[in-house]
């Protein structure tokens, strides 16, 4: 049983910079794609970021491109979101998303194919 816990996160300026962590534990994290997604309040959760099992494909969504950038350490079973060039709206929960996948395959932005989800994380963007 594959188990998530993000870190990271907190108050920061807009246009400043944060990292989060999403540590698994359980399980062997070359087994699965990951996926960061976040939820402001009334809205629906939403992708931000995903990469596949491999490390060898990402995906971003259109509004954090070229500021956010995922990436995996398998040997640490940690991923990470480096978040720079933050703007208000990008205050929200950011929740840590895995789903196994015995073959490499591109990984996906959506909420329904992960299986594993860590708490949550509060990334508050405020001056």
């Amino acid at each position: 049983q594959l188990q998530l816990v993000e870190s990271g996160g907190g108050l920061v300026q807009p246009g400043g910079s944060t990292r989060l962590s999403c540590g698994a534990s359980g399980s062997t994290l070359p087994y699965y794609a990951i996926a960061w997604f976040r939820q402001a309040p009334g809205k629906e959760r939403e992708g931000v970021s995903c990469i596949s099992s491999s490390g060898g494909s990402t995906n971003y969504a259109d509004s954090v491109k070229g500021r956010f950038t995922i990436s995996r350490d398998n040997a640490k079973n940690t991923v990470y979101l480096q978040m720079n060039s933050l703007k208000p709206e990008d205050t929200a929960v950011y929740y840590c998303a895995a789903r196994l996948v015995p073959v490499q395959r591109m990984c996906v932005l959506s909420v329904s194919p992960y299986d594993y989800w860590g708490q949550g994380t509060q990334v508050t963007v405020s001056s």
